[in-house]
């Protein structure tokens, strides 16, 4: 079986709303990508959100969260999210990958979020951790 293994961030900004990217593909989610050789998780995180979005960030390193399923029968993922601030709001979409980039209210995320597992995780433990940081 073959594993992936891909980071990116939630990004919240000083409103209490939450990054969203609405992929080519038409699923919201929030910015993530691959690991790349040699390269952290925070690392790819970060170069990941700035790839997609063009926001730069701060990631909080204590406020991990990790995900795994199944891509398809032969692929194992795993997907690392931190909770990250702006370091700047210029936002310019990844054409090649992403359609939009939008600021979302906390309390509205799971409306865009199509997954079952994300949304889990989202209501069961992210959305409380941001809560508890305001």
């Amino acid at each position: 079986m073959k594993k992936e293994k891909s980071c990116g961030t939630i990004v919240v900004n000083s409103e209490n709303k939450v990054l969203l990217v609405k992929h080519n593909k038409g699923h919201y989610g929030f910015p993530k990508g691959h690991m790349e050789k040699n390269e952290s998780e925070v690392e790819t995180a970060t170069r990941e959100t700035k790839e997609e979005t063009n926001i730069d960030v701060v990631i909080d390193e204590n406020k991990k969260y990790e995900l795994s399923y199944n891509v398809s029968p032969n692929i194992d993922k795993t997907v690392i999210y931190f909770i990250a601030s702006p370091k700047n709001i210029n936002i310019i979409p990844q054409e090649s990958e992403i359609k939009e980039v939008l600021w979302i209210d906390i309390e509205e995320v799971t409306k865009y979020l199509q997954f079952a597992n994300i949304i889990n995780l989202w209501n069961d433990k992210i959305i409380k951790d941001i809560k508890k940081q305001v």
